[in-house]
């Protein structure tokens, strides 16, 4: 006798829009979480003082917003409550000479605005923006889409016979152009490059890499369209929506409960066996939403296939991230009035500056002068904090996963390697002065300030590997066809009955649940 038609192990965000859809067929379904909550990445807390709500990493929600799955789950999941903020104003970029230049949601503002910078600016932008528009089929279709499967092919085969065999090879062979190739040759102002370096990291993708400057360029589409949305009150209210939506369709969500192991009988998954003794048994499927080396090694251990075993061992994890978060007694006092409702702000020297603390930070070394990301959620949603005081989310994308030196030659670095607190503080220290430089009399502010390096990433979420929280390195030989192996299709195992979803599969990081609806709608 099965307990359950499909067993998902994890639930973040791919984790729960497979299980909201799954249940909304019928299907009883059964989520397990090791901690003592729900949602991966996601995660509000009131960290630093009372009254503050900090989401703890994941905060921006553009992709959802604008995937299949909100479009499939959006209503139900507003009928549990579930709002967002946004703001006019979805990033800009901030350079320590005082220099900056804000998105807006509005594409003839953008035009006239980066024109007035950089003649010809804003006209780049609109072919750019244009282009993604102009081929959104196509690229929304491979991004997302099922890559080996019937309607992939006829998606490929309709745009090859339109745009012809040169045409559709130029398309792929400009995709997959690096990120500072693209901005040399879109913008000739260093401001307006500097707008869109960072971007790639967001990604997974240094501005180097093939691939990081087609992601820049969709993800400047996706904030001029659609902004960079929170969700009111917290993240932690969209994992309550959904919660509430899939126990409202009959499935079941299990807290404290570490999956040990899958069961494997006779080739097929019929279910799983948690660390405290209890087995459970499925009758359709079990599903994963882990790492790689996660699945094919403790879940599975001596059932894991040789191939996948060895892919997994070779399967590579990106750079870390740095959080921290402020709470302050007032709105953070910019050079300029114009970034004060910013969502995103970057605090970079430009282009090069990134470039530079993503070679740092991939040889461990702390960056001497990381990429900085500001969230202002207060100025999007007054309600996480009290009247009058602001909250700073900051995010620095370009941190080591082990810390060989410090790029500045300042910062004792222990022997092993390992972030050690007075570490984390030492650097987030670093981080603090950079702030101050740009915002007037921001230390006198600070109420409370709490930083997590990548190793207390790490510890709140096993499948963020060393902080990495793209569920492994982006690089093109580890995405699209190639992820999370070369011989992955689609998301599934050799192991009939086993399905794996999540960051580390297509079509990738992100908080769109695009691995989670696309095995959901299939099964």
């Amino acid at each position: 006798m099965s307990d359950v038609d499909h067993i998902i192990v994890g639930s973040g965000i791919n984790a729960l829009v497979c299980a909201a859809v799954l249940s909304g067929k019928g299907e009883k379904v059964l989520v397990l979480e090791r901690n003592d909550r729900i949602g991966g990445c996601i995660r509000s807390e009131e960290i630093t003082a009372p009254g503050f709500v900090h989401d703890v990493m994941a905060t921006t929600f553009v992709l959802f917003i604008t995937s299949p799955a909100y479009a499939a789950l959006g209503e139900d999941l507003a009928r549990h409550g579930l709002e967002f903020c946004n703001s006019a104003h979805p990033t800009g970029v901030l350079r320590p000479d005082g220099g900056h230049v804000v998105l807006s949601t509005d594409r003839s503002e953008n035009i006239a605005a980066f024109n007035a910078i950089s003649p010809g600016a804003g006209d780049s932008h609109a072919r750019i923006v244009g282009g993604i528009e102009q081929n959104a089929e196509l690229l929304f279709g491979l991004l997302g889409g099922r890559i080996r499967s019937v309607a992939t092919l006829k998606l490929l085969a309709r745009h090859g016979w339109s745009k012809g065999i040169r045409g559709i090879t130029a398309f792929f062979g400009e995709a997959l152009t690096p990120a500072r190739a693209s901005l040399e040759a879109d913008y000739e102002s260093e401001l307006m490059q500097a707008l869109w370096a960072p971007w790639s990291l967001h990604a997974g993708l240094d501005p180097e890499e093939a691939f990081s400057g087609q992601i820049s360029k969709v993800i400047a589409f996706a904030l001029e369209a659609a902004g960079a949305p929170i969700v009111k009150g917290g993240a932690g209210n969209l994992l309550s929506a959904f919660h509430g939506l899939i126990e409202e369709k009959g499935g079941t969500i299990r807290t404290e409960c570490d999956v040990e192991a899958v069961d494997i009988h006779n080739g097929r998954a019929t279910g799983v066996r948690l660390s405290s003794g209890e087995a459970i048994k499925t009758a359709k499927s079990v599903i994963c939403s882990v790492a790689p080396k996660q699945l094919y090694g403790r879940l599975l251990g001596q059932n894991a296939p040789e191939e996948e075993r060895e892919s997994a061992s070779r399967y590579r994890h990106g750079k870390g991230n740095f959080q921290i978060h402020f709470a302050l007694k007032t709105a953070p006092r910019w050079p300029d009035p114009s970034l004060q409702d910013v969502a995103l702000l970057h605090l970079t020297p430009g282009l090069d500056g990134v470039s530079k603390a993503c070679n740092e930070a991939v040889r461990g070394m702390l960056p001497e002068v990381p990429t900085i990301c500001v969230g202002q959620p207060h100025a999007l949603d007054p309600s996480r904090c009290p009247e009058g005081n602001a909250i700073l989310w900051v995010q620095l994308p370009e941190a080591p996963r082990f810390v060989k030196g410090d790029a500045a030659g300042k910062l004792d670095i222990p022997e092993d390697g390992t972030w050690s607190e007075a570490l984390r503080e030492a650097y987030a220290d670093r981080v603090e002065a950079i702030l101050s430089a740009q915002i007037e009399g921001f230390s006198e502010t600070v109420i409370q300030r709490r930083a997590y390096s990548p190793a207390d990433l790490e510890a709140m979420n096993v499948n963020l590997v060393g902080g990495d929280p793209y569920g492994g390195a982006s690089s093109i030989d580890q995405f699209f066809a190639w992820r999370p192996f070369r011989h992955s299709i689609n998301h599934d195992t050799p192991i009939k009955g086993l399905h794996h979803i999540g960051a580390s599969t297509h079509p990738g990081a992100g908080l769109g649940g695009g691995s989670g609806f696309l095995l959901g709608t299939k099964l």
